[in-house]
Parts: structure tokens; C-alpha cells; sequence
């Protein structure tokens, strides 16, 4: 088992991958990977398995921000963005 952390030179950012060896995943067909960020959520982030046996994750978190209490926006800087179900896009921050 392993964590890489990766400083951006760009940015003040931090990216996390989380990663689990062959021989400590024996012969699992699947691990997710739990905590803070997602709530102790035991299905939220799946970790995807590598063909030499390995699994590895990258979380990320969504969010916007709310100005005045009624208008939504994204950070024109985000890592990424992803379709929210409700009204449109979340921005992405990798840690």
C-alpha cells in the first residue's frame, strides 16, 4: 500500500493517489476506498484495478460556490468539472 503526493508547480494544490499492491490485494475483485472525504461512504470511490494486479484512486471533490445566497458558479481554475443532475456542472479539486 502506498500514497503518492503530488505538489502542483501552477497551483497550491496537493493530488493524492492512493494505491494497493498485488501481493496486499491477494485476490480481491474489487476495493473501494473510505473516509472523511466521502463521508465513510462505502460505495462512493471505487478504486480501479490495474492489469498487473495493483488498484489505485484519485480522489476529488465536488463544489461550487453560492453568491448572495441564490446564484451558483464554478472555479474558473477547477481540476475538472462533472454534470451535477440538478442545473447543470460541479467544479473538480483533485487532493
Amino acid at each position: 500500500m502506498s500514497l503518492k503526493k503530488q505538489y502542483l508547480k501552477t497551483r497550491p494544490v496537493c493530488k493524492v493517489t492512493f494505491r494497493i499492491g498485488k501481493p496486499a490485494a491477494q485476490a480481491v475483485n474489487t476495493v473501494h476506498l473510505v473516509g472523511d472525504f466521502n463521508a465513510w461512504d462505502r460505495q462512493a470511490t471505487p478504486m480501479t484495478a490495474l492489469k498487473n494486479g495493483e488498484f489505485t484512486a484519485m480522489p476529488e471533490y465536488q463544489f461550487r460556490y453560492l453568491y448572495d445566497g441564490c446564484r451558483w458558479e464554478n472555479d474558473w481554475e477547477a481540476d475538472g468539472y462533472v454534470t451535477n443532475g440538478v442545473d447543470g456542472e460541479n467544479s473538480i479539486v483533485r487532493v
